[in-house]
């Protein structure tokens, strides 16, 4: 059985001494309503034969409509509670969250009425201080709030 993997970027910012990061919704009705603990950095799955960070950096752009650039710093790899491992980076950027547009997908939607519908992966991104992302954020994915700090107090250019 082939454990299922996805791979993504946390871009963060600095306002005065606040680091910021982009996190974003997931789009579609069953998340339509779910604020706290339904955020995620922008990531999506890759195959055993494709290069993580390669996937990271398609993944970012098909859910945001923005080119990553920069020095990417792995943050590593956490396994959801669904068995998912979630490979991530972090790199230093801006971007205005009222132009992300993302990739769309179809679904059954309402359940059992043969119609399809499209929705939009992401609905939307917004910047949050470390402490706010915390509550919003997927609980599997916090692990990399705390690695990002870390690095930043570490060697703060490092992760410039």
């Amino acid at each position: 059985m082939t454990v299922r993997q996805s791979a993504g970027l946390l871009m963060y910012r600095k306002r005065g001494e606040a680091v910021q990061v982009l996190l974003v919704h997931p789009g579609g009705p069953f998340w339509a309503k779910k604020d706290l603990g339904s955020w995620s950095i922008p990531k999506g799955e890759f195959g055993q034969d494709e290069d993580a960070l390669k996937a990271a950096r398609r993944e970012f752009e098909e859910e945001t409509g923005f080119l990553p650039t920069g020095n990417f710093v792995r943050l590593g790899v956490v396994k959801q509670p669904s068995g998912k491992l979630v490979h991530a980076w972090a790199f230093e950027g801006d971007l205005d969250t009222k132009k992300i547009k993302s990739n769309t997908f179809s679904m059954e939607w309402p359940p059992q009425s043969g119609t399809q519908q499209e929705f939009p992966e992401v609905d939307r991104g917004e910047w949050f201080t470390i402490e706010t992302a915390r509550e919003k954020i997927l609980q599997g994915q916090v692990e990399f709030l705390d690695e990002l700090l870390r690095i930043i107090e570490a060697d703060p250019q490092d992760a410039a």
